[in-house]
């Protein structure tokens, strides 16, 4: 097992390059399934949850290569093999594969999600969406049965805006007969990535970034070649990073739109940024202000930028508030950061920071992906030596994080460590 060492205090300059965004990739890469020849899907990030996919299906008779960061997807001689446990427990994207065989095959028999533990994420609104469309769904055995003689298009309201629903039930409806209207349908950046790729297949799809998503379905899919958006996640991350320790930071390969809600934060706190066509220039050269911050569905500020962003709050003048309405349970990294020394107790649905707290080094364990990044954060702000484990967690969302911040002038590296050394920090 690898730990993730941090010396704090190093201040960070230069230009980082933002892969292709992993909540694309991991949507994506089902989506291939529905093809009848090969799809090639290009700028993957090289990161545990894409390997996992690609995995998967192979799993179910496909062939899936890597050339570089392009997956090469031939879905010819795919068959709906039952994926109850497994692979599939591992990362919560898994549930893509329930739309994309239920729209290739007409059934799907998929193991209940795993990924991050961020409290309740019901799937109820996929489940509702699939059976709208003509599938009966049963829950047997710790694993979801899907089944149908055919799909015919509905109109479908999800009660709750998901990007999950959005994206699986339009896996499923661009084969089913007839119109499939989404209402009250997420907007987020990746759903239209995922329908540009459906389209360039040969899906009739209008309406994605909107609340209406309109599908016409179609008896085939064609395979095509698809270059996946940058990961505005990992791109606010930096952003995040750049704010906390940057002498001025050059973030390459993005797209400022995606990022609006969190540069207008970070300029509110004091923030220097420049915006260009494809790049954002970050620079901290003064003291910063604490915000209040809530999190929304996009274009609103983004739950997976909440954990890291409340590290930076750590080190600006006063009080702020981070309340998260997407996610309940999406605190668990602050329990670490006070190991480290941070003033903030949670209140609810809400954290609450006093600041500015010097940090200091310190043993802590990554909880969930965006946790981990929070850590990060934390640790190139903190005095000593930061030392973080289980970052498999990290690794599901982020390439060559080492690489890329030691690019950026932080003194970060991997060490080895034994299980005995694990227990001792999940008992500390």
């Amino acid at each position: 097992m690898e730990k993730l060492m941090i010396e704090g205090g190093h201040p960070l300059e230069g230009t980082v390059q933002i892969s292709g965004a992993k909540n694309s990739a991991v949507a994506l890469i089902p989506a291939a399934i529905l093809a009848d020849s090969t799809v090639t899907i290009d700028h993957l990030p090289n990161i545990s949850d894409v390997g996992l996919l690609r995995d998967l299906l192979e799993d179910i008779g496909g062939e899936a290569s890597l050339e570089g960061n392009s997956l090469i997807v031939n879905p010819e001689n795919m068959i709906s093999m039952p994926l109850p446990n497994g692979k599939v427990k591992k990362l919560r994207a898994s549930y893509y594969l329930m739309g994309a065989m239920l729209g290739r095959f007409k059934k799907a028999v998929i193991g209940l999600p795993g990924g991050c533990n961020l409290g309740p994420r019901p799937i109820d609104q996929h489940i509702k969406g699939f059976q709208a469309l003509g599938a009966t769904v049963t829950n047997e055995q710790g694993a979801i049965y899907l089944r149908a003689d055919e799909l015919v298009g509905a109109r479908i309201y999800l009660d709750v805006v998901s990007v999950g629903a959005t994206i699986n039930i339009m896996l499923a409806a661009v084969r089913a007969k007839g119109r499939t209207i989404i209402e009250n349908a997420a907007k987020e950046p990746e759903i239209i990535d995922v329908a540009t790729l459906l389209s360039s297949m040969g899906a009739r799809i209008k309406g994605a970034g909107t609340d209406v998503i309109r599908i016409d379905g179609v008896d085939s899919l064609h395979g095509c070649r698809h270059s996946i958006i940058p990961d505005r996640i990992e791109a606010g991350t930096y952003m995040i990073l750049a704010a906390a320790m940057g002498n001025g930071v050059t973030i390459d390969n993005v797209i400022p739109l995606h990022l609006e809600s969190l540069i207008a934060k970070l300029r509110e706190m004091g923030i220097h940024i420049e915006e260009s066509d494809d790049s954002v220039f970050v620079k901290r050269d003064r003291e910063l202000n604490g915000v209040d911050v809530k999190t929304l569905v996009y274009p609103g500020f983004a739950t997976d930028l909440q954990q890291p962003f409340t590290a930076l709050l750590t080190s600006t003048e006063g009080t702020s508030i981070v309340t998260d309405t997407i996610y309940s349970s999406r605190f668990k990294h602050i329990d670490e950061l006070r190991r480290m020394g941070a003033n903030v107790k949670v209140e609810g649905r809400s954290a609450i920071i006093n600041g500015p707290t010097p940090l200091e080094g310190a043993k802590v364990k990554a909880t969930d992906l965006r946790a981990g990044a929070s850590l990060v954060v934390a640790g190139l702000m903190s005095q000593g030596i930061t030392e973080i484990t289980n970052i498999e967690h990290i690794d599901r969302g982020y390439e060559n994080l080492v690489e890329k911040l030691q690019g950026l002038g932080a003194k970060v590296w991997r060490e080895n460590f034994d299980v005995e050394e694990l227990d001792e920090v999940n008992q500390s």
